[in-house]
């Protein structure tokens, strides 16, 4: 499987990258946003830092980002996205997602 990455725009700016890699996830603030004097978290659970976070699979906060029920049973099916792809459904679904948080694909050429 080809890697897949994201950028993480908050209100409109960018602020860091989001990738998934052999089962886990990498979200690190880009090091633009980290200078800025205005630079704030995009969670309270993923302070600013230079290091990226990484976990297996989505990070809390990415993962309640995502649709849950009747909208995840439309969402699934409607963008042909399986419901046990949490990262595929996130780079599908979270370009406008609640709050000022979005996030956006980056197509790789292998796409």
């Amino acid at each position: 499987m080809s890697k897949r990455v994201g950028t993480v725009k908050l209100a409109g700016n960018l602020v860091g990258m989001i990738e998934e890699f052999d089962g886990q996830t990498k979200f690190s603030y880009t090091s633009e946003w980290l200078r800025r004097a205005d630079a704030e978290p995009v969670s309270l659970t993923l302070p600013l830092r230079a290091e990226p976070y990484v976990s297996k699979g989505l990070h809390p906060f990415f993962e309640n980002l995502l649709p849950e029920g009747w909208l995840l049973e439309v969402s699934s099916k409607t963008l042909k996205i399986s419901k046990d792809d949490s990262f595929g459904l996130l780079l599908a679904t979270c370009s406008d997602c609640v709050g000022d948080v979005e996030i956006e694909p980056i197509l790789s050429e292998e796409s």
